[in-house]
């Protein structure tokens, strides 16, 4: 077992050297990098950091869009034991500028398009790791010594008008993590010979701890290739797919629903769409080879050697993981937040439990609250949120973790996502109202395309209210009505609104902004005049 994340990168790139590492589109072509050529570039960087005079414990802040020089500037840090800290591609300038602050990082590695606006005497443009590596030594360079206590990065979550939290993560907490994926993965090395390589769409950043584990920490494992792609659009994600004989796409469940909303559209524009629908309904139950046969127009489009999707950042809505199921394809869901170096639990690509975001990973324990909250301990969890030499704790005095989501745990140990806590709406009568179930029935109409569903407060009681997307030719009290014929008598929704624009405003994970979009159901609903396609 590697005692530093600098031990296991050197091991696992160098038992791959020639094995292509990632792919990445540069104007109408693709530039390939092969795990040696990173190690090179890792190692290039590492001796730069020295040449600076930049060494254990100092702060290089990484801010650019996904990319092999990413990669390689991570662990050519992790080489010197400098800190990473990370940046959002999609971070603005000001909120960059407040975290070089805090951490009082000593050199920006950022790409050329944010680097005109960096006010810092010490940059380096990502795009040059590459010359580096031409000039330089070819022979890795000392690595620090490091043990599984030291800090890795201080990954920063996202804010406004507040001061950014960074989440400080140890090699020790992503290794924790590594460990047990890396022992599940062992019995079924055997049968990745004969579909090497595994190629992997990633389309997480790299600046989320879920996207660094399957760019960077999983895929060498398997001598694996990782594609990047700044598109996020379902049809070039299908192009790419296709084209590049992808196995694997990563993505946020968002991914996943706008792919499912392409088939069904071409479904529809091709007039297919009833005899799609009928075997759909005839493929449950049966075999996943059967329903590969049956659904093989469509296997066709994303290429025969494309299988499964691996979706994190958010839950999976159950119909959107029916789809791909029933389609034959495997929907692989995790769970994790920051501050558990992201992986608490996933589900086996094999052994699915419908509906649930894994099983917990062995080498942590995991129990809920009175109340539900899902609270963690073990290796993963991070060791604090950054305030200079004195760290605040991440856990209690006992080692748990308040993760703020609500869960519940089946007879045979799968885990489900309730919903946050936070977003619960508690109504009058005491009983526990969670957004996720309401929006799960609003998804089944047809002619919803996205929903979001807030509490709003309203003559002194908390009530949900339906925030909708829907085509043009919706009537939005009808389709509330069926929906609510699916949900207890508590649940149900009488406050309705039609949002104004063609998707809701985002983060970069492709989350819902919901403080935003309860701001807009509040001012809607209760100013005197009520707009169209509005109830209360």
């Amino acid at each position: 077992m590697a005692e530093s994340l600098s031990e296991f990168f050197l091991a696992n790139f160098q038992a791959h050297p020639s094995e292509c590492a990632y792919g990445q589109r540069r104007g109408y072509r693709m530039e390939w990098f092969t795990y040696g050529q990173v190690l090179e570039m890792a190692s290039a960087f590492s001796r730069e950091l020295q040449a600076r005079g930049i060494g254990k414990g100092d702060r290089v802040l990484l801010w650019s869009e996904n990319s092999a020089q990413w990669v390689a500037a991570f662990f050519g840090s992790a080489l010197r034991g400098a800190i990473v800290v990370p940046m959002d591609d999609a971070a603005s300038y000001d909120f960059a500028s407040r975290v070089s602050r805090q951490v009082e990082a000593r050199l920006w590695i950022c790409s050329k398009r944010h680097s005109h606006s960096a006010a810092q005497p010490a940059q380096l443009m990502i795009e040059d790791l590459s010359k580096f590596a031409e000039r330089s030594s070819s022979s890795i360079p000392p690595s620090t010594v490091l043990g599984p206590g030291d800090t890795l990065q201080i990954v920063f979550t996202s804010g406004t008008t507040a001061e950014p939290k960074g989440v400080v993560i140890t090699h020790g907490n992503v290794l924790a993590n590594i460990e047990p994926l890396e022992r599940e993965m062992q019995p079924y090395l055997k049968y990745e010979r004969w579909v090497h390589p595994i190629r992997f769409l990633n389309l997480l950043p790299l600046s989320h701890v879920f996207g660094q584990f399957l760019a960077m920490f999983l895929p060498p494992l398997l001598g694996g290739t990782v594609i990047f792609q700044d598109e996020l659009g379902p049809s070039e994600s299908m192009r790419t797919i296709h084209r590049e004989r992808v196995s694997v796409l990563v993505g946020v469940p968002r991914v996943l629903q706008s792919l499912k909303q392409k088939i069904e559209r071409d479904l529809e524009d091709a007039g297919k769409s009833e005899n799609f629908r009928r075997r759909f309904r005839s493929s449950e139950g049966k075999h996943f080879l059967h329903r590969w046969w049956i659904f093989r127009t469509i296997h066709r489009q994303f290429g025969w050697k494309f299988w499964a999707f691996i979706s994190g950042g958010a839950a999976l809505d159950a119909e959107t993981e029916e789809f791909w199921g029933r389609l034959g394809y495997a929907a692989i869901q995790g769970y994790g937040l920051t501050e558990t170096t992201s992986l608490i639990s996933v589900n086996h690509p094999f052994k699915l439990g419908k509906g649930s975001i894994g099983k917990v990973l062995p080498g942590r324990d995991l129990k809920l609250a009175e109340d539900g909250e899902i609270l963690i301990r073990g290796g993963g969890v991070a060791a604090g949120y950054w305030h200079g030499n004195q760290q605040e704790k991440v856990a209690d005095d006992e080692g748990w973790y308040r993760t703020g989501d609500i869960g519940a745990l089946d007879e045979n140990g799968n885990l489900y996502f309730k919903g946050r806590k936070k977003e619960v709406i508690v109504t009058p009568a005491g009983l526990n109202i969670y957004p996720e179930d309401l929006e799960a029935a609003l998804r089944r109409q047809p002619d919803v395309k996205d929903c979001v569903v807030v509490g709003i407060e309203n003559k002194g009681n908390a009530e949900p209210c339906a925030v909708i997307i829907a085509h043009d030719s919706a009537r939005l009290s009808e389709v509330v009505e069926r929906a609510n014929q699916s949900l207890g008598e508590f649940q149900r929704m009488r406050m309705w609104l039609r949002w104004p624009r063609e998707d809701f405003p985002r983060t970069s994970t492709q989350k819902p902004r919901r403080n935003l979009i309860r701001e807009f159901a509040e001012n809607q609903i209760l100013r005197p005049e009520k707009p169209k396609e509005s109830a209360v």
